[in-house]
């Protein structure tokens, strides 16, 4: 009888509660991963304030559903209130469940400090208010956003519909502005970013990541699990090991 799969919990933005499809693409079948959704208003401030603190009780119902991990898979949910909130709600989330815990916002990090990228150009989904906050976020933690541009989506589940294609024409605009950028970063957790990383990183030669692709990485190193996957670009052939410490945006 073979042992039971991990089980993994994600907290995502959408009322539908379902597992991003990122999952099956990176891993197959090596994980059991369960969610829970927030069912946020839209991708803003103004939406994200009548569920912030939910999270935690989100995150006690994973646990006992037997989650060993927990990560709240929203990108600018967990950024845009600044690193101390970001740290505090992860800490609020891990004592309230007695597991490891994380967000899409710390694995963004990890994944820029894996790859050795501190000069970043992004590209989002979101409106300008977020992608001011996003740069103020970063910067704080030690990055620097050569350039930023956003799609300006506001709808729950828009971003979804953004094709590889669009993403990719951001990505290289956001890049030929200021061409010193060592990575790109596609920021908003709603993105299907997997094939634009890999035409991205094939045609500037530079490694790209995606919030979702970095949030399951992240998880699954969380829960002790080896993340590597032979999709996902340059970000996937790191194996790391996940620390506490390391995170810990209070001392970048």
């Amino acid at each position: 009888m073979s042992a039971p799969r991990p089980r993994i919990g994600l907290i995502v933005p959408p009322a539908h509660g379902r597992v991003p499809p990122d999952a099956p693409l990176l891993y197959g079948e090596r994980f059991d991963f369960i969610a829970r959704g927030l069912g946020i208003d839209g991708v803003s401030p103004r939406g994200f304030a009548p569920v912030v603190n939910q999270i935690v009780d989100h995150a006690r119902a994973l646990r006992a559903d037997g989650a060993q991990a927990i990560s709240l898979m929203g990108t600018s949910l967990s950024f845009y209130q600044g690193p101390a909130f970001t740290d505090q709600l992860r800490d609020a989330m891990q004592q309230a469940t007695g597991v490891p815990c994380t967000t899409m916002s710390h694995a963004v990090v990890s994944a820029l400090q894996a790859l050795g990228v501190q000069r970043v150009a992004v590209a989002t989904s979101y409106i300008d208010e977020l992608n001011q906050r996003l740069v103020v976020y970063l910067g704080a933690l030690g990055f620097e956003v050569t350039a930023i541009e956003g799609l300006g989506i506001e709808p729950v589940g828009g971003a979804a519909e953004v094709s590889t294609e669009r993403l990719v024409a951001l990505s290289r605009k956001v890049h030929a502005q200021a061409p010193g950028a060592q990575g790109i970063f596609m920021s908003c957790g709603g993105l299907l970013t997997l094939d634009a990383i890999a035409v991205l990183e094939e045609q500037l030669g530079l490694p790209a990541i995606g919030s979702s692709p970095s949030g399951f990485r992240d998880v699954v190193r969380a829960a002790g699990e080896d993340p590597r996957s032979p999709v996902g670009g340059r970000l996937f052939q790191h194996p790391g090991t996940f620390n506490q410490e390391s995170l810990n945006h209070a001392t970048p």
